[in-house]
């Protein structure tokens, strides 16, 4: 299975990630784990950009996430499924991701969209208070609301474009963690179910 969880930031993505990747003993990737990785161990300028854009709490551009994703891709952990979070997070991205499953002769399975209002996404990354590497906030109210505002003007195109694929299902990012997740694997079992059934025939 090869599940995207997609939603603003503030959506609990990363959480709902975990747990599922967790659950389905499937790999978990993140965008903000690969940039942080990157940050941390690339001595080149994808890592100086990296270090940056967490500095400043901005999004790392497009055509450097593809030399890090590209690179991840290849990991021999990624080949049997995963819950990826963070990415894509335009349509760009998205025609990235599903040509890089398409050479693999796979596709997205199940697009999870976390639901929530900007105003409880802003909420929950202040209350988080995400730190960079010398202990200074990354986050303010200004750069997440950029972000937000970034996001929310590629949102409709990538919801249209996995809808159309037949694999969006919308969840309500609102509640409690386990009840977010409950929801989330009653559904991806029933898909996976499904496609065992379709496997045997």
């Amino acid at each position: 299975m090869f599940i995207i969880i997609y939603g603003p930031e503030g959506s609990g993505k990363s959480t709902q990630c975990q747990l599922l990747a967790e659950r389905l003993e499937l790999t978990k990737l993140g965008s903000g784990d690969l940039v942080r990785k990157y940050a941390k161990e690339d001595k080149g300028i994808i890592g100086e950009i990296c270090k940056g854009a967490l500095q400043k709490g901005h999004y790392v551009a497009d055509s450097e996430m593809f030399v890090m994703w590209k690179q991840r891709f290849k990991e021999p952990d990624v080949e049997k499924g995963f819950v990826i979070e963070g990415f894509p997070r335009n349509m760009t991205q998205a025609l990235f991701l599903d040509d890089k499953l398409n050479k693999y002769k796979k596709e997205a399975t199940m697009v999870i969209y976390l639901r929530v209002r900007e105003k409880v996404s802003i909420e929950r990354l202040l209350k988080r208070g995400r730190r960079n590497p010398d202990g200074s906030l990354a986050d303010s109210s200004e750069n997440i609301q950029e972000r937000l505002r970034r996001y929310k003007a590629e949102e409709k195109d990538v919801l249209k474009f996995y809808r159309d694929k037949g694999v969006l299902y919308e969840i309500d990012g609102e509640g409690t963690i386990e009840d977010i997740h409950e929801n989330i694997v009653a559904k991806a079992l029933e898909i996976k179910e499904k496609l065992n059934g379709d496997e045997t025939k």
